[in-house]
């Protein structure tokens, strides 16, 4: 990784007023969290496609709870990692910084970050599809399975956005109104694959921001990032952050 680059990248955000950031797998993979479609990430004989719906749901949901029990016990041997920690910190330096991603593992709340889009949910979360209610729960293992709502006595799910659903329309709002008011978008670890996530650096190029890519591979957002940084974003972002001090 060129040091003109990481150089080139902090003067571009030391004169930035409002920064959005876009992060994915990638940075949570950093940290040991096993990519959804990766190898690691199969359970018994199971697709995790064929897990994720509200039709698998609905026709079991104790073995939906299970997987994300499982799931939830893999993510909470892991920690947040250095490129976590930057973004974190960047919302004391930057006044106007939000933090979007794509990634449902909780590792960025953990870092710190408040000023925080999850657009695919939560892990450890829960909602009741009857009265709306979402709750934070950090059982591992949970017990009962599945969950039922301490109000209603209904069925739980997990706070998750699954396949055939649509995200949630406020977020989604606040996340393109992110991007296209700033003058500055990182994507970070996001294979630039998944929609609508992946059109946020787009909408905010044509909004006049400046885009950054920092990912070990190009993507199909490379060819438009103003500035791309090929390496892991545990790696990449400290350096950026020194580079601004």
């Amino acid at each position: 990784m060129a040091f003109d680059g990481i150089r080139q990248a902090a003067a571009v955000l030391r004169g930035a007023r409002r920064i959005a950031v876009l992060t994915g797998a990638g940075i949570s993979a950093e940290s040991g969290v096993p990519t959804f479609r990766g190898p690691d990430g199969l359970w018994r004989k199971f697709r995790a496609e064929d897990l994720a719906t509200p039709e698998a749901f609905a026709r079991d949901p104790v073995l939906v709870w299970e997987w994300y029990d499982w799931r939830r016990g893999i993510i909470a041997k892991v920690a947040p990692n250095p490129g976590h920690v930057v973004l974190a910190r960047w919302e004391t330096r930057f006044p106007n910084f939000t933090l979007i991603t794509q990634n449902v593992d909780g590792l960025h709340a953990l870092a710190g970050s408040r000023r925080l889009l999850e657009l695919h949910g939560n892990i450890w979360k829960t909602r009741c599809p009857d009265e709306g209610r979402v709750a934070e729960n950090r059982d591992v293992p949970l017990s009962p399975i599945p969950p039922r709502c301490a109000s209603c006595g209904g069925l739980l799910r997990p706070h998750i956005v699954w396949f055939g659903e649509g995200l949630d329309q406020d977020i989604l709002r606040q996340a393109f109104a992110a991007c296209a008011q700033a003058d500055v978008v990182l994507a970070v670890g996001t294979s630039a694959l998944v929609h609508p996530a992946a059109s946020l650096p787009l909408a905010a190029a044509e909004s006049g921001a400046t885009v950054i890519e920092i990912n070990p591979d190009p993507t199909p957002l490379t060819p438009h990032a103003d500035i791309s940084l090929r390496g892991k974003a545990g790696e990449i972002l400290p350096r950026l952050a020194a580079a601004l001090d």
